[in-house]
């Protein structure tokens, strides 16, 4: 595109998302199972009280363009918010991936399940290779300036969570593997239970009162077995609930 004068603005010159691979063609293949079951989780329970769910977009294992003078450059966190962009209405609208220049702004809050072979990146104990894009660690405190950055181990069962302080990352105290984000009014901490059928210890968002947000099965499943007690109820009033 060639320069005009007056200059032509941004949406009509820089790549969109349609116009960006949605696809890493490097990567080795589809996410393992929990990598593909945690973030679900965290999506369905992240429910700020505070915050419209129509102003809040949520990214999983989706390409996420951060510098627009390196306009291929792009990070894949496994999971991410953003506050104060549209959530997608139709599903045409829906996102391919994810672009700071197109969107305006950039992520509140980073999370990463680390795996062994990106645990180094991820905990930023890699240092930049000049001849390579920058780290996941320095685009997120670097470029992008995220606030929160939580990174998850299921091996060890460990949470840690880093928030930007001046121009870098600092820990910060994580107390009974919960921590509590006041912007949303909302905590992440790690719940043992059964997800998918599968029993462990999982990431999700609580409560100011420190319950854990439920999933729309937990609420069918509580509304089932309100059901169920209250036609027995009936029933031993011998009133049979099918003529209610």
């Amino acid at each position: 595109m060639y320069q005009t004068n007056p200059p032509l603005p941004a949406h009509e010159v820089l790549p969109t998302m349609y116009d960006l691979p949605s696809e890493d063609p490097e990567e080795p293949g589809l996410p393992d199972e929990f990598h593909d079951f945690q973030p679900q989780l965290l999506r369905s329970t992240c429910q700020p009280p505070n915050y419209p769910i129509a102003e809040m977009f949520i990214g999983t294992d989706m390409n996420l363009y951060y510098d627009v003078r390196n306009r291929l450059w792009h990070k894949r966190p496994d999971w991410f918010l953003v506050l104060g962009v549209p959530s997608t209405q139709q599903q045409q609208d829906m996102r391919w991936s994810y672009v700071v220049w197109q969107e305006g702004m950039a992520p509140f809050l980073v999370v990463e399940l680390l795996s062994p072979d990106t645990e180094t990146e991820d905990l930023g104990q890699t240092l930049r290779d000049v001849n390579k894009p920058p780290t996941k660690w320095q685009v997120y405190e670097q470029n992008l300036r995220v606030p929160y950055y939580v990174v998850f181990d299921r091996y060890e069962n460990n949470l840690r969570v880093f928030q930007l302080t001046g121009t870098q990352y600092q820990a910060v105290e994580v107390t009974n593997q919960k921590f509590w984000f006041p912007e949303l009014e909302l905590g992440l901490g790690l719940w043992q239970g059964s997800y998918q059928r599968v029993e462990g210890l999982w990431l999700r968002w609580y409560d100011a009162n420190g319950n854990w947000i439920p999933t729309s099965e937990e609420l069918a499943e509580t509304e089932r077995q309100r059901a169920e007690k209250l036609a027995a109820k009936l029933r031993e009033l011998m009133i049979d609930p099918d003529d209610l």
